[in-house]
């Protein structure tokens, strides 16, 4: 189902042929009254032409502006900002994959000065060029066929196939999760988890509705019961030989999200399929890192459910007992995300990895305080370090928010061990779903592995216009990071 088109990458010095199918990248560098040309190498005369400032043209990252060139080709203008940062890079050429679609033949000429420059030019690139056409078939595919390079630098074949093995997870959560609820379900995402592990060396179990309830499995059961679409947790475990660290990934899977008997207004139900995004970052990361060889074990734990209203679902005021033993009384079912993660990081805590992270599009809050592109980073200090220095370099945006101690007590409650939630409250929404998670990471009596909880609820999906390397819809975020942080760890 991956959107992205196939791409014949060259790097060369000599600059080809301009023709109706090829499109001429340039830099726009400077400031509004100043704006200025990258150093390149395409005709001067040409260029002299163009008055960048009547044409509208802006050195604003991702500015794109598509003007005639020779040849009934193109001249495509991109803004580079102020400062050649690498995320920057990456997000203008994301943004020239996108507007370029329907050429054949782009020509990147910009002066990079490091490979890293080079490569996140070719990773923003790749990571723009995605379309979500699953159900229009008659839409314009993408064109984009072949990339070309004018530059002095040389890449491996290794580097090159790395970037595409990173991308196309990228690509793949995308579908995942852009995929309609009536297409996409636990069974379907189970499905998906074994075909894409069948050539790896991944080893997979699912655990079905009545090895839900043998095994203590309360949360995810009481998530999913109330659908005719039944729950379900998968292991998906990469074990190479010589692996010394590990790392578990837990992800949170509401294939649609109704808010079950506390129910959602009809406005706030239009986008709940995006809800799983957590389990397919997770699982997509595992792919990739299994697909790149890392030396490092990694366990992803993908908690499935769909969360419907209906005679057998769990109301409020209900007594589930989750995997660790602990009982929660449910006051709100719509804050079902950390009943099915509950779970998922009592069976990942129970073999005892050296770090544990966990993905979820959690709450509400976390866009109220930090709006739509940064994810909301809580946790242990080791593993938020760590995770800050992976988001780094990917150029993910994260922000470390506190657990406040004194919010716990919120989530008390008078007949069972916690509350998942605490009605009428709406100060501090994200660092109360932290609090929780924390009361099911680690076993009594053994050492805890570092913890890291991810709220993405804000950059999962981007419902405004497309910006950079990131389209309208669902957008693969963290991802990368996850992947990132399983090849520090193993360095």
């Amino acid at each position: 189902m991956v959107a992205m088109t196939k791409l014949k990458i060259s790097l060369t010095q000599t600059i080809p042929a301009h023709s109706r199918l090829s499109a001429t990248v340039i830099g726009v560098e400077g400031k509004a009254k100043s704006l200025k040309l990258s150093k390149n190498n395409v005709d001067e005369r040409l260029l002299s032409l163009f008055n960048l400032d009547s044409l509208g043209v802006s050195a604003e990252v991702g500015a794109v502006k598509k003007l005639a060139g020779p040849s009934s080709s193109l001249i495509t203008l991109v803004g580079l900002g102020k400062d050649t940062e690498l995320d920057s890079i990456r997000q203008a050429m994301g943004s020239v994959a996108r507007e370029l679609g329907n050429v054949e033949h782009v020509i990147i000429d910009l002066p990079f000065k490091s490979k890293q420059e080079l490569l996140a030019a070719i990773e923003g690139f790749h990571l723009g060029n995605y379309d979500y056409l699953a159900y229009k078939p008659k839409a314009d595919k993408r064109k984009l066929s072949k990339l070309t390079v004018i530059t002095e630098l040389k890449t491996t074949a290794l580097e090159l196939t790395e970037l595409e093995i990173l991308t196309s997870a990228v690509h793949r959560t995308r579908d995942l999760v852009n995929a309609p609820a009536n297409d996409l379900y636990p069974e379907v995402m189970v499905l998906a988890a074994k075909k894409l592990a069948k050539t790896l060396p991944i080893k997979i179990k699912v655990w079905e509705e009545k090895e839900l309830i043998s095994e203590g499995l309360g949360g995810i059961h009481a998530v999913g019961k109330g659908s005719n679409r039944p729950p379900r947790l998968v292991k998906m475990e990469y074990k190479p030989t010589g692996a010394k660290r590990s790392i578990a990934l837990v992800g949170k899977g509401i294939t649609f999200d109704t808010g079950g008997l506390s129910i959602k207004p009809a406005e706030s139900m239009v986008g709940m399929k995006y809800d799983m995004t957590g389990a397919a970052s997770c699982l997509q990361a595992v792919i990739a890192i299994a697909e790149l060889k890392l030396p490092i074990k990694v366990t992803a734990w993908l908690c499935l459910a769909e969360n419907m209203p209906s005679g057998t679902a769990t109301r409020p005021n209900d007594v589930i007992k989750i995997r660790n033993g602990k009982t929660v009384e449910v006051l709100n079912t719509d804050a079902e995300g950390r009943l099915v993660l509950a779970d998922g990081l009592s069976m990942a805590s129970e073999e005892n990895p050296d770090y544990l992270v966990d993905v979820a599009t959690l709450t509400g809050a976390a866009t109220i305080a930090l709006g739509n592109r940064y994810a909301g980073l809580m946790g242990d200090d080791l593993a938020i370090t760590k995770v800050q220095e992976a988001a780094k370099t990917t150029g993910e945006l994260v922000w470390h928010m506190p657990l406040p101690e004194e919010l716990r007590p919120l989530l008390n409650s008078d007949i069972a061990d916690i509350a998942n939630v605490k009605i009428g409250n709406r100060a501090g929404g994200m660092l109360i779903g932290g609090l929780f998670l924390r009361e099911f990471v680690g076993i009594e009596g053994r050492t805890k592995p570092a913890w890291a909880h991810l709220d993405i609820a804000g950059p999962a999906n981007n419902d405004s216009s497309a910006y950079g390397h990131t389209p309208k819809g669902a957008t693969g975020a963290t991802v990368r990071t996850l992947v990132q942080l399983a090849r520090d760890l193993s360095s």
